[in-house]
């Protein structure tokens, strides 16, 4: 038995089941806005290095040599 089972039995034997469907709801809603904020750091970094890019092309087509 693992240990996840193990839990899960001791709260059902317990009577609290509300108490355990509320802890796997927070957790995955946790999880959901990790991935969520990993995603959004993800996009961030790819739009930075674009503006970067674009100033660099920008800065070569109008010599501008700053």
């Amino acid at each position: 038995m693992n240990i996840f089972d193990r839990v899960a039995e001791a709260v059902i034997s317990r009577g609290d089941l509300a108490h355990l469907v509320l802890f796997v709801w927070a957790s995955g809603a946790s999880a959901l806005l990790a991935m969520t904020l990993r995603d959004l750091f993800a996009a961030n970094r790819r739009f930075d290095a674009f503006v970067r890019e674009l100033s660099l092309f920008n800065r070569r087509h109008t010599g501008d040599p700053s």
